[in-house]
Formats: structure tokens, C-alpha cells, sequence
């Protein structure tokens, strides 16, 4: 035993015993090897690596004892920061594509966008694990901890100013369906609690306790990720998916970026849609039912309503059954001009619009600029590119097809924000999302824009019908299974029977609350037997 826990030593006295440079690196590196649990690399065992990794270096970096408040938390936000910004710089880098897009204008700001994200949203991360480092000790439960103070910090993320919570670290075990089940429960918030003890808890067997205990730790830990994949085998086997009353047709025309609003294409650009949209039936759909067309976000190059005779081709492409959800830009006027919304239009079989949506959470510096005023001055203001200009929505709401069946659009990054029902009568139907990620090409982007979205399908028990130009677009039952999809780049259409709703999930019924709760009881307890433990020291 004792041979044993000399070898177990090894590896974590690098970490405890890095300092200055290295340990800087060190941190950098460790986060960086995280996002590699992120799709489309899903390398899910790198967790149970990082995470430790991290643990170790706060218990060679955060001085114990009273007395060390300022010194805690400084050690501990440098620490954090570090690690969250090598996981945004490797999670995020692909977000500097969108600047090649039209390079001859936006490409010497690629390397400052790159960076920027990832120095900013670092502070989350940094915030948290300061906030574990003043809690510190030598015990088991600071793995615990850690989690707590690390899932606060992403929640923050997704709600301080317009929020951001793109690539929350539960979205690490997303490339498992079964262990994802459990956002069910608990939201993606909640599955982040949980990674993250479970995947810092091999830190444990360094410690320097009897080998029994940090054994009977860790079996603690993989009891707990029995249960987790216990709940998800039986959600996956158990809850049965039926087919609702109406039929859909996804199309993906797969339009480049650099051509969709070059006015010499808008005609070919209209009629391709107009054509796939005809175009015979396949898949699993059934003749003469109800249909749903969905066309991806902005999808025709002009104002739908305002272009002559737009509305009547739409109508002979649909027919007397069926219906079309498109993503289109809307304009108004207003008091000092025209105002432009990122919409979305259903559109009836005789060419009327029945309903519209306008985009509540717009892209910072996608759709809009903040502090506008204040960059103007500096004389940098025009860094949002042809989409820059639109005024936001005035709040998420449901939308309804001729067959009564209620769904919540959902435009672009939308999806990535939970879709909390907490307290709110009639849920919708179904989740339906259009997007256009042509902007970042074959890059990461594109496959966390989708899996997000699909835990939206699993949080909620609602099935997803996701539209997006380039891919990925998809059908997903409310467990997250997908029923059909097209790949990245690939031309085509899909023709699927809508799922059913399974059910009002436990995470729909309560929304974070519960994850809170539990959250910051854990931080408080922490705080509480720290205290006291200092208290008898002295």
C-alpha cells in the first residue's frame, strides 16, 4: 500500500510544486486540454485529467491558514483566469473565421477578436475558482467546492449584461446521450456540477490521507457516476416517442457567406429555396398530412414582405397543407428611419403571414455594437459587418402552426440560453431553431452550436427541429436522440414526422432554482466549517 501511494504521488507533485512561468503555463495548458472534451472531438476522458491537474495546482498555490484572505483570492484568480482562458482560446479560436468572411475589411481584427473573448470570459472562471481558493483546505470536500464555485461562475456567465454561456463546462460530457440525461433534472448548469466533482475527484488520491479514505472517495464518486448513467440508459430505454399530428420538411440549401447577399444572386438564392421546398417527398413522410416547411435564418437575401410577388411563389411552392417557418429580416419605420428586426415569418399555404417573431438576444458585434457612443469616439465603431444594425425583440414567445400546435423559435444563438419554463403555463409543442453558421465554415463552431441546441431538447423533454443554411440541421426527440440530419455543408432536405413532447421534465418544472440552491448552500457550508475549523485553531 505504501509502494501504491508513492506512485500515486508522482504525477501531482509537478503541479504542487510549479511556480511562477511554469505554473503559468501550466494553467494554460491544462484549460486549453479541456475544450478537447467538446465537440466535434468529444474527448471526454481529458477531464478526468485537467480537472484534477487544476485541483493540484490550488493546493500547491492557495496558502491555508487565517489571515490569507488577499492572498487566496489573488492566487486563486490568477489560477482560474489562466485555465479559462486557455479553454476559450482553444474552445473559441474558430470564431476568428467569421472575420475572413470579408477579409479585405475585417481580417486585421481577427487576431484581436480571437484574444479578446477569451481574456474576457476568463474573468468567470477566475471569479469562481477565487472564490474556492478563499474556501480552501486540505479536505475531500474542496473537489466539491470547486464544483460549486465553478458552475456559479458559468451561470454568471450566461446572465451578467446579455450573458454568453457558449460552451458551459457540463457541454464537456455532451458527446455522451446517456450522461446527458441528466440535464433533465438539473439543467446544463446542474450537469456542470457534476462533471466537474466527478471529474476532479481522481485529485483525491494524491492527498495526504490514509489510502482506505481517498479510495473510498473516489468509489464515493464513481458511485455517483453509476447513478448518472443509470438515469440515462433507463430515460433513454424507457420513455417512449411518439409521432405527432404534422410532418416536417427541413431545408438546407447551403449557401456561402460570400454570396448570400451579392444582389446578382438573390433570384438564384429565392428559387433555390422555392425549388427544395418542392421537391418530392422522402424520409419518413406521409402524403397528404399537415406540413412544416422551416428555411434557415435570413434565408432569402430581402425583405420577404416588402419584395413584389415574393409571397405569392412561396405559396405555390407550399401548397394547400402546408406551412413555412423562414428566418427573414423585417423592417419598420421608426422615428428616425427605418428599424430592422432578425425575424422569423410563418407563413401560411395562401401566402399570408400568420405569426412573426422578432430575435430578443442579438450577437455583440454580430447584430449590434455596445457602448456605441463610446466607440464611436475612439473611431472603431464599424465592427459588425452587413448584419450590424438590427433592434432587439421585445421577449421570447411562442408561435403556433394552423393545427394548434405551439412552438418556441428560437434564432440562431438563442438556443445556447436554457429555455426555462419554470412557472409558466403552456409550454410549447416543440423547440425549432434557425441559424446560419456559414460564417465559421468547417470549424469547431458549428458542432458546439448543435449540441448545445440538442441539450435544450433533453432539458425541456421537447423535440428540436433545427434549420441552419450550412448545417447542422436536424430533427431531435425531447431525450436528444436525433431522428435525421444533414452534415456540414451538405445540400439537401429532410423529410421527417415531428416528434412528441415526452413529457414535462423535472429541470422544466423548476428551472435552476434547484441548482442554485444547492450551489450556494454548498459554498455557504464551506464558508461555515472553515470558520469554525480556523476558530478552534486559535
Amino acid at each position: 500500500m505504501h509502494w501504491l501511494s508513492q506512485r500515486l504521488a508522482v504525477l501531482p507533485n509537478f503541479f504542487l510544486l510549479a511556480w511562477g512561468w511554469q505554473r503559468r503555463i501550466v494553467c494554460v495548458l491544462c484549460g486549453a486540454a479541456t475544450a478537447f472534451a467538446l465537440p466535434p472531438y468529444g474527448l471526454m476522458p481529458v477531464l478526468a485529467i485537467t480537472f484534477p491537474c487544476l485541483v493540484w495546482l490550488l493546493d500547491g498555490a492557495v496558502e491555508t491558514g487565517p489571515g490569507k484572505v488577499r492572498s487566496r483570492l489573488r492566487t486563486g484568480f490568477a489560477v482560474g483566469w489562466l485555465f479559462g482562458f486557455g479553454y476559450f482560446l482553444s474552445g473559441l479560436w474558430w470564431i476568428g473565421a467569421a472575420f475572413l468572411v470579408e477579409a479585405e475589411r475585417f481580417a486585421w481584427l481577427m487576431p484581436f477578436a480571437v484574444l479578446a473573448m477569451p481574456v474576457g470570459l476568463a474573468l468567470f472562471t477566475g471569479l469562481g475558482v477565487a472564490l474556492a481558493a478563499l474556501l480552501w483546505s486540505d479536505r475531500f470536500y474542496r473537489i466539491v467546492l470547486l464544483a460549486a464555485c465553478l458552475s456559479l461562475s458559468d451561470w454568471l456567465r450566461g446572465h451578467v449584461l446579455t450573458g454568453f454561456p457558449w460552451n458551459a463546462f457540463g457541454y464537456g460530457v455532451s458527446g455522451s446521450l446517456t450522461l446527458s440525461q441528466t440535464a433533465s433534472l438539473v439543467g446544463i448548469y446542474g450537469l456542470t456540477f457534476l462533471t466537474l466533482a466527478l471529474a476532479a475527484s481522481p485529485a483525491v488520491l494524491a492527498d495526504a490521507r490514509p489510502l482506505r479514505q481517498r479510495l473510498g472517495a473516489l468509489g464515493a464518486a464513481i458511485a455517483v457516476l453509476g447513478l448518472v448513467a443509470v438515469y440515462g440508459s433507463v430515460r433513454l430505454a424507457s420513455v417512449e416517442t411518439k409521432d405527432a399530428a404534422l410532418d416536417i420538411r427541413i431545408v438546407q440549401p447551403s449557401i456561402s457567406q460570400k454570396d448570400k447577399w451579392r444582389p446578382e444572386f438573390r433570384d438564384t438564392i429565392f428559387q433555390t429555396y422555392l425549388d427544395m421546398t418542392e421537391a418530392p417527398l422522402g424520409g419518413t413522410a406521409r402524403v397528404g398530412m399537415p406540413r412544416l416547411v422551416v428555411w434557415p435564418e435570413s434565408a432569402v437575401p430581402f425583405l420577404l414582405t416588402q419584395e413584389p410577388g415574393a409571397l405569392y411563389r412561396v405559396a405555390g411552392a407550399l401548397g394547400e397543407k402546408s406551412e413555412l417557418v423562414t428566418g427573414a429580416i423585417r423592417a419598420e419605420a421608426g422615428a428616425d428611419g427605418a428599424l430592422y428586426f432578425n425575424s422569423v415569418f410563418l407563413i401560411g399555404g395562401d401566402g399570408t403571414v400568420r405569426g412573426i417573431y422578432d430575435k430578443v438576444r442579438l450577437v455583440p458585434f454580430g447584430e449590434y455594437v455596445p457602448l456605441r457612443s463610446v466607440l464611436d469616439r475612439l473611431g472603431i465603431s464599424n465592427l459588425a459587418g452587413p448584419m450590424e444594425g438590427f433592434e432587439a425583440g421585445y421577449q421570447r414567445r411562442a408561435l403556433s402552426t394552423a393545427g394548434g400546435l405551439g412552438f418556441l423559435p428560437l434564432i440562431c444563438y438563442e438556443v445556447i440560453f436554457p429555455a426555462d419554463f419554470a412557472g409558466k403555463a403552456g409550454a410549447p409543442a416543440f423547440l425549432l431553431n434557425v441559424t446560419n453558421d456559414a460564417w465559421f465554415g468547417r470549424t469547431p463552431g458549428p458542432y458546439q452550436h448543435f449540441a448545445q441546441a440538442r441539450m435544450r431538447a433533453i432539458e425541456t423533454g421537447l423535440p428540436l427541429i433545427r434549420a441552419a443554411n450550412t448545417g447542422i440541421s436536424a430533427i431531435v426527440d425531447g431525450k436528444g436522440e436525433v431522428i435525421d440530419a444533414l452534415s456540414v455543408f451538405e445540400k439537401g432536405v429532410i423529410d421527417a414526422r415531428l416528434p412528441q413532447s415526452i413529457g414535462t421534465t423535472i429541470y422544466g418544472r423548476f428551472g435552476d432554482a434547484s441548482f442554485l440552491l444547492v450551489a450556494i448552500l454548498l459554498v455557504l457550508f464551506a464558508g461555515i466549517f472553515e470558520y469554525n475549523r480556523h476558530s478552534r485553531l486559535n
